[in-house]
């Protein structure tokens, strides 16, 4: 799929559910009507340039969904470095043991493949593709370049906002595929309870303050009785610039407390929010 046109994307997968901004470029072309096949597939210029796939029924050959990290590292060569040359500049992206380890990188032909390890299982999560010019843009490694590197262009507040809001749907979906995956209901959307993820991460954003206790605004406890959210037990994931919705979930899910929260039966709801590249997750079990 990658470079083809988008017609062929959606003769083989139909009409997307939704089409959600990226920060790079591209449209994510959202298909979540089924978990076991979710799947984000990025278009540019009526283009495919980039695949996120979770969903385990979706055929990622030669990757397979749940497939063990062993099988993986036994099949396919994987480097501690990436090097390309794209418009005149030479690109090395180095990878940190961390890297290696939950999310290496496999290069076929002129296609980057990003895996995503589940640590906890030992099992691949997901994976990504991506073409050389989605990857420079992305720069998921650490990197080392000779030439000319583009600057991220400045966004308006607009076209954040929807930026963040797609970001905002896309990890709402991932977490349920994930939930299903681990046999356990998905979660209904909440939207006073995504009201406070949505000021919790604008306070860490403006505040420079990396922390679950808001120095204006108290703890989740108090920021969820503040907006009169009725709930008997709750929890909070949050995150600071990860590439994007797909990147922030799968690194939930290798953390122990986070995954805790993401993989409670017990919580019924949750609410969303993302603020630039801050992103906060707010799980409650509502009073029945």
């Amino acid at each position: 799929m990658i470079g083809q046109d988008v017609a062929i994307l959606e003769k083989e997968f139909g009409t997307p559910v939704r089409r959600d901004e990226s920060l790079y470029g591209y449209q994510w072309y959202i298909y979540n009507q089924d978990y076991k096949r979710y799947l984000q597939v990025g278009v540019q210029n009526n283009k495919v340039v980039t695949i996120f796939a979770i969903g385990e029924s979706l055929d990622v050959a030669p990757f397979e969904i749940g497939q063990p990290v062993e099988e993986i590292f036994n099949t396919q060569y994987i480097d501690t470095n990436i090097n390309l040359d794209w418009e005149g500049t030479t690109y090395r992206f180095e990878l940190n043991d961390a890297d290696l380890n939950l999310r290496p990188m496999v290069q076929l032909g002129d296609i980057y493949v990003q895996l995503y390890i589940d640590k906890f299982t030992g099992n691949l999560s997901s994976v990504r593709f991506l073409d050389a010019e989605t990857l420079i843009k992305q720069r998921p490694y650490e990197l080392v370049y000779r030439g000319e590197l583009t600057e991220e262009p400045a966004l308006s507040d607009d076209t954040w906002r929807k930026i963040e809001i797609g970001t905002e749907q896309e990890i709402f979906d991932i977490t349920n595929v994930l939930r299903q995956r681990h046999k356990l209901k998905p979660l209904r959307w909440d939207e006073l309870t995504a009201e406070v993820a949505y000021g919790h991460s604008k306070d860490m954003s403006e505040n420079n303050d990396f922390s679950h206790t808001s120095k204006k605004f108290g703890d989740l406890t108090k920021r969820l009785q503040t907006a009169k959210v009725a709930y008997q037990e709750a929890g909070e994931n949050i995150a600071a610039n990860y590439t994007d919705g797909p990147a922030v979930v799968e690194g939930w899910l290798n953390s122990k407390g986070h995954r805790d929260s993401l993989l409670n039966k017990d919580f019924s709801h949750i609410g969303i929010g993302v603020f630039q590249k801050y992103y906060t997750q707010n799980f409650i079990k509502k009073v029945e």
